[in-house]
């Protein structure tokens, strides 16, 4: 997968480099301030001790206490600057990982629920803003401790690096012991997360058919491996952390031993031994300190590794001249798609034109690409060749959110948000105009069971349209489409779920697009959603089988007798007779059998 540049992941922190110019100077003020302690105690014990000078003791205190209060608000300071940093970090990364999560899935298949990019940037926002990232500026400050111990005396200097050396190792084997159960532990609870949003997503199947225990099994045992992962990494990181604090006491220990030895020895005084003691605690302290955090540092390395990896398109704007508005015709051009995570293409050299005011019908048996058309039509997949073309331009000279205005599409899922009905009808635009949202709802024949809601149009519904039925949800899903008038209107399966008011709803909105000089494609499995379109279009195997009037196509082609190849084929079809018979006759259709809402192509 394509992945930042070196300078280009360079670029992204640019816009921190004050914030972290200004950390490293809180960190050396703190540092500095840091001395306070040792300092204090080597003049108590080798002045004032000595001296037995009372007034020399106060003025003492009364410095340490300004020093202390100083480092108290260096320290306040720093966390708040540490925690704006990491919503600056959060700030600039949250458009491109949201971006991610949306157009990822049409490009490739996703592993777990496609929230990774999400919880990505938690970690690395969290480590970013916590105490785990103060410690690393502490670091560079562990060298300037361990040569005032060195100025105290050589040995006791000696025993500060040693133990500076030893919580080295610690620290690196820390970080070779949490790498791998960090990593694992993120695999195993992604496929927990897909478990669960799968339960959610399919709670009406697994009530319906029993299925409790045996999703609670499936997700029962990837719980169990999440936990086992991250129950070896918290032990490691546990473990870790417990020696580097016995360690840390050992080496406090350690020095105030060599400091007794030296005072004995008349090589240095009390004061210097209990001054090297506590210099040596304040220079262990971020590096036990960072061992203590090494695990949620691992995890954050890792989380920053992959967003980098985040494809620079999710990220950088195209910058693409505004064009006018699409209003004389709809060009496909030997269009080939694939889609995301196939070897094989849906579609395959597909090519006709469709004129302001014309309807086109999309027909053909499951899984012969009718799907991939609409999304293609949209824009939501991309061609592996050829293209699609509005009044001549590719679909890629225009700004997404710019043809989106143009664009009405009604998937085989409504896809609804949370939120109100008219604000999802709106297609959350702010400050929509209300006649607008209500033209659209009555276009759709959703006008008089949303009034009849006790908020009506203010009526809030659940993810996915929780709360309605699916003919309602199609309905709005339909009304949404019809927002804002717009050029091309595509519906696939559009009379899925809904009754007979509500495929006339259908029909006279693809009536009122071609009166108004726009142009509507109608996928259809039931032939009673091509009752108003001009043009007929029959795929078989991705390819085009037929393509011009609904009355020449559906005479010449469909009426045949298919069954020479497959009886099954035939029969399928026999249905279309009907509507080539009743586009005549005027009879309406037979009534056939109701597809599933989530039907494939």
């Amino acid at each position: 997968m394509e992945k930042l540049s070196r300078r280009e992941a360079g670029a992204t922190f640019l816009p921190l480099k004050g914030a972290v110019v200004a950390l490293f100077v809180t960190s050396a003020l703190l540092n500095l301030l840091g001395l306070n302690g040792s300092l204090f105690m080597l003049q108590v014990y080798d002045r004032v001790l000595a001296s037995g000078s009372v007034p020399t003791l106060l003025a003492l205190c009364a410095l340490a206490g300004v020093l202390y209060g100083f480092q108290a608000l260096f320290d306040a300071l720093r966390a708040r600057m540490l925690l704006r940093l990491g919503e600056a970090f959060d700030a600039r990364f949250s458009k491109t990982v949201l971006r991610a999560i949306a157009r990822a899935p049409l490009s490739a298949r996703i592993p777990g629920d496609g929230l990774q990019p999400m919880r990505d940037l938690d970690t690395a926002r969290g480590f970013l803003s916590g105490p785990g990232l103060g410690a690393f500026f502490d670091l560079p400050w562990v060298p300037l401790y361990l040569a005032i111990c060195f100025l105290f005396h050589f040995w006791l200097g000696v025993t500060a690096l040693v133990g500076a050396l030893v919580m080295f190792v610690i620290t690196l084997s820390s970080d070779l012991a949490v790498r791998g159960p960090s990593k694992t532990a993120m695999e195993k609870g992604q496929d927990r997360s897909a478990l669960t949003e799968a339960a959610r997503r399919n709670s009406e199947s697994i009530r319906a058919m029993g299925l409790e225990d045996t999703v609670y099994d499936r997700w029962q045992s990837s719980n169990s491996a999440y936990l086992a992962a991250n129950r070896k990494s918290g032990d490691f990181g546990s473990a870790m952390n417990g020696v580097s604090r016995s360690v840390r006491q050992a080496l406090q220990s350690a020095i105030l031993a060599v400091g007794a030895w030296l005072v004995i020895q008349q090589e240095a005084s009390a004061g210097v031994m209990i001054a090297a003691s506590i210099m040596m605690g304040r220079a262990m302290s971020p590096v036990d300190t960072a061992i203590g955090h090494w695990k949620h540092f691992v995890a954050a390395r890792q989380s920053w590794g992959r967003l980098k990896k985040l494809p620079p398109s999710f990220e950088k704007k195209v910058d693409v001249l505004t064009l006018p508005p699409p209003s004389q015709a709809l060009q496909i051009n030997t269009l080939t798609v694939m889609p995301p995570g196939a070897q094989i293409p849906s579609l395959v050299d597909v090519t006709f034109r469709i004129e302001a005011g014309q309807a086109l019908g999309v027909i053909g048996a499951s899984g012969c690409g009718k799907t991939s058309l609409a999304r293609s039509l949209t824009g939501v997949w991309s061609s592996v060749r050829g293209d699609v073309r509005f009044d001549g331009a590719a679909i890629d000279q225009w700004k997404p959110s710019e043809l989106g205005k143009h664009i009405g599409y009604l998937p085989q899922s409504a896809d609804l948000f949370e939120g109100t009905i008219s604000e999802n009808v709106a297609r959350f635009q702010r400050n929509a105009p209300g006649e607008s949202v209500v033209a659209a709802a009555k276009a759709a024949g959703a006008h008089d069971f949303i009034t009849a809601l006790p908020k009506g149009y203010q009526t809030s519904i659940g993810i996915d349209g929780a709360g309605l039925s699916g003919g309602q949800r199609q309905r709005i899903g339909l009304a949404r489409a019809l927002f804002g008038d717009p050029f091309l209107l595509v519906l696939d399966e559009p009379n899925a779920n809904l009754d007979a008011a509500g495929e006339a709803a259908v029909i006279e909105a693809v009536r009122h697009q071609r009166e108004r000089n726009g142009i509507a494609v109608v996928i259809a499995h039931r032939p009673s959603a091509l009752g108003s379109v001009d043009l007929i279009l029959v795929l078989d195997n991705g390819r085009v089988k037929a393509f011009g009037p609904k009355k020449q196509v559906l005479s010449s082609v469909l009426s045949k007798p298919v069954a020479q190849k497959a009886v099954h084929g035939a029969r399928m079809l026999n249905p279309l007779r009907v509507v080539a018979n009743a586009s005549e006759t005027n009879v309406p259709p037979a009534p056939q059998p109701k597809q599933p809402e989530n039907a494939d192509d």
